[in-house]
């Protein structure tokens, strides 16, 4: 009998680890239901994994159950769970699934990085700007006002509205974004206008990655907080923030980043979820050559330094889509180009 046999037949007759392996070879499969219910079984044990586990499979896979994602969350956490813990801080610091509260945010980075956390552990020291492994005396001097604090972007483009910010991300937070998405990093694709969701066109060859919110950090969210600041929209609008990745050669063609209500899809996703009204994008590194932000109808092109950013609006000041925001990301002639990405929604009224 192979090892794999074995574990579905003890998780067959209720044993608890043996349903939670299942469960977890199962996500790794892409069989999201499957897994769904064998760590929903696991669960029962009051196994922190098995919550965790099942939390994030609620959370982030089809069909969506925000309420029991969160609510296996908050019992992986009270039982221990370090890597719940640490998913509930980013939730109390998004205010998604639970109240916003930056205070109980930063507590649960600390109470995770004590369990063992590797991750909080490291967000600890980035955030506290410390190399230190005593967890309780980092959380005391992060300076959650200074974090917050807002950073004023500067108009250089009226018609369409375009503004820029110099060192609006440290170097080092910049460097945890990158570190963070080469795992995940992959094939960039655009919005379908037939079928609605993704597809990989021939228009768009760089790579991307996003962050659902069991991946989330409070480095995420404190990113997103400073971008509502900047550009007065609320952070409930805001998608998946994501990572863009450009080699050599790789581009995105001239593109909106609008939805054009005109067309079927996007008429319906704009129902759903609001038009995308605005665009921030900041540069993680400088080692490269061109690789500019292209406005054609501006014949401008932008290029930031580590840590600058540009925000730009995609529809004008009555709300309509702003075809002279028609953009291009322009190909790396050396090295390689990274970039934050955050669209921004307005709910439809």
């Amino acid at each position: 009998m192979d090892r794999h046999t074995e574990i579905a037949r003890a998780a067959a007759q209720g044993d608890a680890d043996s349903q939670l392996a299942l469960g977890l070879s199962l996500e790794a499969q892409g069989c999201y239901e499957a897994a769904r219910n064998w760590l929903a079984k696991a669960a029962h044990s009051g196994n922190p994994d098995a919550l965790t586990a099942l939390g994030i499979n609620l959370l982030v896979r089809q069909p969506l159950s925000h309420f029991e994602g969160v609510k296996a969350i908050i019992a992986a956490a009270n039982a221990g769970g370090a890597q719940a813990i640490h998913i509930a801080g980013a939730m109390a610091a998004l205010g998604a699934g639970l109240s916003q509260n930056w205070p109980m945010a930063f507590d649960c980075l600390h109470q995770s990085a004590e369990r063992g956390w590797p991750q909080a552990q490291d967000e600890l020291r980035l955030l506290a700007n410390a190399p230190s492994d005593t967890w309780k005396s980092l959380r005391d001097g992060i300076d959650v006002d200074a974090l917050l604090k807002p950073m004023p972007m500067r108009m250089v483009h009226e018609h369409p509205r375009v503004s820029v910010a110099e060192k609006f991300l440290t170097p080092g937070v910049c460097d945890w974004l990158i570190e963070r998405a080469k795992p995940k990093i992959g094939r960039a694709h655009v919005f379908d206008a037939t079928h609605g969701g993704g597809k990989i066109d021939q228009t768009r060859n760089n790579s991307a990655t996003d962050f659902n919110i069991a991946e989330t950090d409070l480095v995420l969210a404190l990113i997103r907080a400073r971008i509502a600041t900047a550009t007065g929209l609320a952070p409930e609008g805001m998608e998946h923030p994501q990572v863009l990745h450009y080699s050599v050669g790789q581009q995105f063609a001239p593109h909106f980043d609008f939805l054009d209500p005109a067309m079927p899809a996007y008429a319906q996703n704009i129902a759903a979820a609001g038009q995308r009204v605005a665009t921030f994008l900041i540069y993680l590194n400088d080692e490269f050559d061109a690789a500019e932000t292209s406005f054609l109808a501006l014949d401008w092109r932008y290029r930031g330094g580590k840590g600058d950013a540009i925000l730009f609006w995609n529809v004008d000041e009555q709300g309509a889509p702003d075809r002279r925001t028609l953009h291009a990301g322009l190909a790396p002639t050396r090295g390689e180009k990274w970039l934050f990405s955050q669209w921004i929604r307005r709910p439809s009224d």
